[in-house]
């Protein structure tokens, strides 16, 4: 992982990366407890497809994991939305709504996966 203060590449008409702490600074082992959970039922999914296990069975998996993911994506965005963003429209009108462009540029690639 990089450091929270490590400039990040800017993509155009993206707004600058964050350099201070991240919005779900404060929620990061909670982050990364979920993650590890998500990886070990995806493993176990993979155990699974090896095994010959009913597909219906495997598909109830894959469900669990997409719905695990989907909440740690609601809650980065919330994260996001209220620091991040905020931060940014504090800042200024034009960070502000660049951080917003951002966000829903981050949420249309979310909602069409």
């Amino acid at each position: 992982m990089s450091d929270t203060t490590t400039q990040h590449p800017v993509e155009p008409g993206l707004a600058p990366a964050h350099t201070g702490p991240h919005g779900y600074a404060s929620d990061k082992e909670a982050y990364l407890k979920r993650m590890r959970r998500i990886e070990g039922q995806v493993r176990g999914i993979a155990r699974m497809i090896d095994e010959d296990v009913y597909c219906i069975d495997i598909l109830t998996q894959v469900s669990a994991v997409t719905k695990a993911l989907q909440a740690v994506s609601i809650g980065l965005v919330e994260d996001h939305l209220g620091h991040c963003v905020v931060d940014a429209a504090r800042s200024s009108e034009a960070e502000g709504a660049a951080k917003v462009r951002e966000a829903s540029e981050a949420i249309a690639r979310l909602v069409r996966s």
